[in-house]
């Protein structure tokens, strides 16, 4: 399966899908937090702490990869593809 990208292939064009971004994002951004609240460079805040501080990074990443799907969507439908 050939990377997407703003070009036409021999499908057509082809928007990037904004809620599979935001959980690849979400993925992300979890496993990042777990690596720094776990990892060896860690500072104590607690259990609470580090739950939040998981959920937020996941939530902030899911956000901008989701934004940045969407953003790519409107460029490549305004500027690209238009007919």
């Amino acid at each position: 399966m050939p990377i997407p990208s703003l070009y036409l292939g021999t499908d057509g064009p082809r928007s990037w899908n904004v809620v599979r971004a935001a959980a690849y994002g979400g993925c992300i951004g979890g496993f990042a937090a777990l690596f720094k609240t776990f990892g060896p460079l860690h500072a104590a805040d607690g259990v609470f702490g580090a739950v939040w501080q998981i959920l937020g990074a996941a939530l902030v990443f899911a956000l901008l990869c989701a934004g940045a799907a969407a953003l790519r969507n409107v460029v490549a439908r305004r500027l690209i593809w238009h007919e």
